[in-house]
């Protein structure tokens, strides 16, 4: 399973690629505004330096709702970088984008996936990339989770060959339930990357070990 960092901080990015594991960055609006990135040529300048960054794939996320829109932006973002991917709504504009980016080689993620139909839908338009949200499933009461493994289990009966990319990853155990479901990819922010690590097992073992190692070296 691929990891995506799901932020717009380069700060962020650097300490996830540097621990050898990333594959790529999700971002959108709402996280460049955390960061106090606004207006266009700015949004546009910190995807290029994002896409720098890694090796891996970037979605940029558009910001219109109308097709022909749509195919401006994505078409725009896609000459930014060779890895960045255009993030598109689950919409009906959205999907007709996507099918016109497909159709022009460029690489789509599409977004706000709630529903296997969606699922379906998104495939059957060529989108390289699926992003259920499990957490806001979640949310709502529904099973963010088993919406992960109906999406897998339709898109191995049916040969669709979209990226299942689990999105809206709350926490470490989100990550390990997306893997066990059959996720493609799993995208998050880098708390949950980082909490993967944590066990107190690890923990006081590496604390025996070093009392061990102190002890044997006071006794020569």
């Amino acid at each position: 399973m691929k990891f995506f960092i799901d932020t717009a901080n380069l700060d962020q990015i650097t300490e996830a690629n540097d621990l050898g594991i990333l594959d790529g960055v999700t971002t959108n609006p709402s996280l460049m505004a955390k960061e106090g990135i606004s207006g266009e040529d700015n949004i546009l300048k910190h995807y290029k330096k994002i896409a720098k960054l890694v090796d891996g794939d970037v979605s940029a996320e558009v910001i219109s709702t109308d097709f022909k829109s749509m195919v401006a932006e994505g078409l725009k973002l896609a000459d930014l970088a060779d890895n960045i991917v255009v993030k598109v709504p689950m919409t009906k504009d959205g999907i007709k984008t996507i099918s016109y980016l497909t159709e022009e080689g460029i690489n789509t993620n599409c977004t706000l996936v709630f529903s296997a139909g969606q699922a379906i839908l998104a495939a059957k338009a060529g989108a390289t990339y699926l992003s259920p949200f499990v957490g806001r499933v979640d949310d709502i009461n529904w099973d963010g989770i088993g919406l992960i493994k109906e999406i897998v289990k339709i898109y191995s009966i049916q040969g669709y060959m979209t990226e299942i990319l689990a999105a809206s990853i709350r926490s470490p155990l989100h990550i390990v339930q997306a893997a066990k479901a059959g996720a493609d990819v799993v995208t998050c922010p880098l708390s949950s990357i980082m909490g993967l690590f944590n066990h107190p097992l690890t923990d006081s073992g590496l604390a025996k070990f070093l009392e061990d190692h102190g002890k044997l070296n006071k006794s020569k």
